[in-house]
């Protein structure tokens, strides 16, 4: 692997980690020239995930520094490939977390590309090239046009940029049990941050009962009243979550902190699912009792593939669904990583890579 192949020739402007410290500053580097089936995107917007934070103060052990973090990217197509005939120069763009992948395994043929056991994340990966992948922190982006989304037309690119990762976790395991055209099902959602809101906004839009389960009581007018939840459970509070009991189809826990998954189980029917895509650095408490009297299962999720990933965009559109959101400029980065790192963000954060400030 290599910082740079000899194609890399377009110089770029981003921010970047050089070390376990996680500090982010400006960093000059190089990018590929646009290959045949590239498009070349200039960056109006880069959301900030939890995951970012880990990478830059190597929490998990793998990041190869500099690293330029970034996994949720909208910006405008200024070049395309001869190759490319599905996007044009001018279209509304978005990149989530895959760079690259092997093509020919099951899951890529299967529309899948996220479990294929070659793939190559958006920023922290090494490209088909044998480069180090360098994310959305930055103002120029060029990325294989199959790992590329369209963006709608109705959606402000800035809101819709943690759609790209926040949003997709949340949809695919709602589509792998069939919530998008089966409306009236009991749905829980565990923990009321990036993803948790998204998965509120989805359930609401797909007719369902949404509940959130969370451990902060102050978020229970915001979840009712602006998110549009039905129910709100305080995680701590016996007499709640035994009121809870057996009540919920399916629960997405959203959680990255180590918790006990055995009295959430409880809260589910009796063949219930719970689907962990939070994701801690310590395992999950897991007792077996809940599981085996209610013959209930726990499943992992991850974000997902080009096509499903595209149709999540296409019903935000529809539903006009977005991520709450809060834009710094890249200055304040370390400040957002701080304030991230202590859960304070109402949702998310979304650099303003291009100096917009304004919804386009």
């Amino acid at each position: 692997m290599t910082q740079t192949t000899p194609n890399h020739t377009q110089t770029v402007s981003g921010w970047a980690a050089h070390d376990s410290s996680g500090n982010i500053t400006p960093y000059i580097f190089k990018r590929r020239e646009n290959g045949v089936n590239d498009v070349t995107i200039k960056i109006l917007y880069c959301g900030i995930c939890h995951t970012d934070l880990h990478h830059a103060k190597n929490d998990w052990g793998i990041t190869m520094y500099p690293v330029v973090p970034g996994h949720e990217i909208t910006g405008i197509i200024t070049k395309v490939g001869s190759n490319v005939k599905n996007f044009k120069v001018g279209d509304r763009a978005g990149v989530g977390c895959l760079a690259a992948s092997c093509l020919n395994c099951e899951f890529c043929n299967n529309n899948e590309e996220n479990y294929c056991e070659q793939i190559q994340l958006t920023y922290n990966g090494i490209f088909w090239d044998g480069s180090i992948t360098y994310g959305g922190y930055c103002d120029v982006f060029v990325a294989d046009h199959r790992y590329v989304v369209h963006i709608p037309e109705n959606l402000p690119m800035d809101a819709a940029a943690p759609l790209l990762c926040a949003g997709i976790t949340v949809f695919s395991p709602m589509k792998d049990h069939n919530l998008l055209d089966s409306p009236g099902k009991k749905i829980g959602v565990v923990g009321l941050g990036g993803l948790g809101h998204v998965a509120v906004k989805f359930g609401k839009a797909f007719g369902h009962h949404v509940t959130v389960i969370s451990t902060s009581p102050s978020k229970e007018k915001e979840a009712k009243e602006r998110l549009g939840a039905d129910d709100f459970i305080i995680s701590t509070d016996p007499k709640q979550m035994l009121a809870g009991k057996r009540t919920l189809d399916l629960i997405l826990d959203t959680v990255s902190a180590k918790h006990s998954l055995g009295p959430i189980l409880e809260l589910l029917k009796v063949r219930g699912t719970l689907v962990a895509v939070g994701a801690p650095d310590r395992p999950f408490e897991l007792p077996s009792f809940p599981l085996i009297f209610g013959k209930r299962s726990v499943k992992g999720s991850m974000t997902g593939g080009m096509k499903e990933t595209q149709e999540m965009m296409d019903v935000c559109g529809k539903y006009n669904i977005t991520c709450d959101i809060e834009v710094v400029k890249p200055d304040k980065i370390n400040e957002a990583f701080d304030r991230l790192a202590k859960n304070d963000v109402r949702y998310r954060f979304v650099i303003d890579i291009a100096g917009n400030s304004l919804h386009v």
